[in-house]
């Protein structure tokens, strides 16, 4: 299987919301195959170590602004009572 039409076929999935079983057959990945793929990349640090390589690079191009940060409480559950 071509690595970068699953890697496209899991980023697919990661960035719509899409579930696995309605992956579209036009990205000719099973979506077994790309579920199975993602869950081996993601015990083998695959999407840490990704980020980290994006980050470094956009940080070398001097094109990161730390200044600002947003956090989306919305998906961060309130405990009741807690500090």
């Amino acid at each position: 299987m071509d690595e970068r039409a699953v890697f496209t076929a899991v980023v697919y999935v990661l960035t719509s919301g899409c579930a696995w079983r309605y992956l579209p057959e036009s990205l000719g990945v099973s979506p077994a195959t790309a579920h199975r793929r993602f869950t081996a990349w993601t015990e083998a640090g695959l999407w840490r170590r990704l980020r980290r390589a994006v980050l470094d690079e956009l940080g070398a191009r001097g094109e990161l602004d730390w200044t600002s940060a947003i956090v989306d409480a919305a998906s961060v559950r309130a405990k009741r009572g807690a500090r």
